[in-house]
C-alpha cells in the first residue's frame, strides 16, 4: 500500500523516463525529532518545518499553517483543498495512532508547483487515541484512502528508533481534474 519511503522528482528522471529516487536523511543523527527534507533543498524550492502539539487541535493548527503557505505560493482553491485535506488526514493519524513529537513539513518545487507534505511522528503508540477508541470501526479508517486518491505519490519512511514520516506529493494544478 505504501510506496518506498523515497521522494522522486522530474529533475531526477533518467533514461526511458525511469525516476531515480533519493532517500530522505536519517533524523537519528540529529538531537531533535525527525525533520526530513523533501527533496533536498535546492534552488527553486520553498520549504519549512513546524512542530505541532500532540493533541486534538493539531490538525486545525496544521491546516492554518498550510493554508498560509499555500496562499503565499498562490495555489488555487482546488489545489488548496486537496493539500489541506491530506495535511488534516496525516496529522490526525499521527495524533491518533502515534507518539509525540509531531512535525509538519511542507515543500514546494517552483518549477512545477508540486507540493510535498510530510508529517513526522514518534512511532506507533501503544494504543489508539481517545477519538479512535470512542468510534465504531465503520466511523474511521479511511484517511489513507483519501490521501491515496488525492496524491500523486505517498508513502512512509521509518527512521531509526521507530520515528516515522508519512508523506504525500500533490500536484495542486491537477487537483480539480
Amino acid at each position: 500500500m505504501y510506496a518506498t519511503s523515497l521522494i522522486d522528482s522530474p529533475a531526477r528522471q533518467g533514461a526511458g523516463g525511469v525516476t531515480a529516487l533519493t532517500p530522505l536523511p536519517d533524523p537519528a543523527r540529529s538531537p531533535d525529532a525527525p525533520r526530513p527534507r523533501a527533496p533536498a533543498a535546492a534552488a527553486g524550492t520553498v520549504e519549512g518545518t513546524w512542530p505541532l502539539e500532540h493533541q486534538a487541535g493539531a490538525a486545525a493548527d496544521a491546516r492554518r499553517i498550510t493554508r498560509s503557505r499555500l496562499d503565499a505560493w498562490h495555489i488555487d482553491a482546488d489545489g488548496e483543498d486537496a493539500v489541506l485535506l491530506i495535511v488534516s488526514e496525516l496529522v490526525t493519524n499521527a495524533v491518533e495512532h502515534a507518539k509525540a513529537p509531531v512535525h509538519l513539513h511542507l515543500h514546494r518545487t517552483e518549477a512545477d508547483g508540486r507540493v510535498w507534505v510530510g508529517v513526522s511522528d514518534g512511532g506507533p503508540a501503544p494504543r489508539d487515541g481517545e477519538w479512535t477508541r470512542s468510534c465504531t470501526t465503520d466511523e474511521h479508517g479511511r484517511g489513507l484512502a483519501v490521501v491515496a486518491a488525492l496524491a500523486e505519490h505517498h508513502g512512509t519512511r521509518t527512521w531509526t528508533g521507530g520515528h516515522a514520516t508519512h508523506w504525500a506529493r500533490i500536484n495542486p494544478a491537477g487537483a480539480g481534474d
